[in-house]
């Protein structure tokens, strides 16, 4: 475990970066847009239109205990004798073995072409992981039943999950030493929900389960609004999330956003937003500058200094962009870039 004085150290400063996806469907492509448009905190990209397998919750289904993967259905089959393969598991995560929870090509070819391409004087680079409180409530058994309510496979997913994102972090710092691997959690906007039955204690714990194998930075992305004390409650370093339609949701939460700020956290605002490509169209740097400004003075005016806001601000878009047309997410990343550089131009004069 990497000391809080050592993580807190990295400071963005409204540096850009990605959540995750693009709509391509050509590793190659999809890389050089990263490097022509996130040049300083490059994000692999993740293509779930190349192939079914890329989507976030089959991605890292590699090597779960009873998996089966159907078209348009991922479960366990619980029919299947799963002792041998969980213990195989938990006999990998005493040993911290991670060799066999490498994400292969066919399950992440953005990831396999982003790791062998050169990058230089890069600040940090990003990973994403799918998160072991939405991936629980995705994967189901056979009878549909989602394996976050069974303790035992709830524990193997995050057990599981901590392996592939460290090996994930293993394979980016070969590329630069400061790491970023921000877990994707969609299911967060439902926790404590009458649709969601789990409790808060059970959120941090899985979620702890999976940082706990990290020393970069790690973080938490929720694209919809969340009881966001609860992020803020674990050891996340880096709260990513949609501030083009929640930055006031955010602002009801100053005493834990400082606290957060104070051990060296990092928030991501997602302000270029990717619900659609008319949402996309609609927008101009300009715009969503003013828009970010906003936000941020927002959270200022309930007593977070401004001034720790900048330093500790990621800009990115409001979610991947994988649902968007190929255009429409270049025109994203565009706004993305020239937001980032609007903003770093006015608070750092360059």
């Amino acid at each position: 475990m990497v000391p809080d004085h050592v993580r807190s150290a990295f400071r963005p400063e409204c540096r850009a970066t990605a959540v995750g996806s693009l709509p391509h469907t050509d590793p190659v492509v999809a890389c050089d847009l990263v490097a022509q448009y996130l040049p300083d905190i490059p994000a692999w990209p993740q293509l779930p239109r190349r192939d079914p397998r890329e989507s976030m919750y089959v991605q890292y289904s590699q090597g779960f205990p009873g998996i089966v993967f159907e078209p348009g259905r991922i479960y366990v089959d619980r029919r299947r004798d799963l002792e041998a393969g969980l213990e195989h598991l938990y006999l990998r995560y005493l040993n911290a073995d991670v060799g066999a929870s490498a994400t292969s090509p066919d399950h992440a070819a953005g990831l396999a072409q982003f790791l062998i391409r050169p990058w230089e004087s890069i600040a940090a680079v990003k990973g994403q992981i799918v998160g072991p409180v939405s991936w629980g409530l995705t994967v189901t058994d056979q009878d549909r039943r989602a394996i976050l309510y069974d303790d035992v496979l709830a524990d193997a997913a995050a057990k599981h999950l901590r392996l592939a994102a460290v090996w994930q972090e293993r394979e980016l710092r070969r590329l630069a030493s400061q790491t970023i691997i921000v877990v994707d959690e969609p299911y967060l906007a439902s926790v404590g929900s009458a649709f969601v039955a789990v409790e808060r204690h059970e959120v941090v714990a899985l979620l702890e389960e999976v940082f706990a194998g990290l020393q970069g930075l790690k973080g938490v992305h929720c694209c919809g609004n969340t009881d966001w004390s609860l992020v803020l409650e674990t050891s996340a370093d880096v709260l990513s999330f949609d501030a083009y339609s929640f930055a006031e949701p955010l602002s009801l939460y100053p005493r834990a956003l400082r606290a957060f700020l104070d051990r060296g956290g990092i928030i991501a605002w997602g302000i270029v937003p990717t619900s659609d490509d008319a949402a996309v169209m609609a927008e101009s740097a300009e715009s969503l500058t003013d828009r970010l400004w906003s936000a941020l003075r927002l959270v200022a005016s309930k007593g977070v200094p401004l001034d720790n806001l900048l330093a500790a601000s990621l800009v990115t878009p409001s979610c991947g962009m994988g649902t968007l047309s190929e255009p429409a997410a270049v025109r994203a990343l565009e706004l993305l870039a020239g937001v980032a550089a609007r903003i770093r131009h006015d608070v750092l004069g360059r």
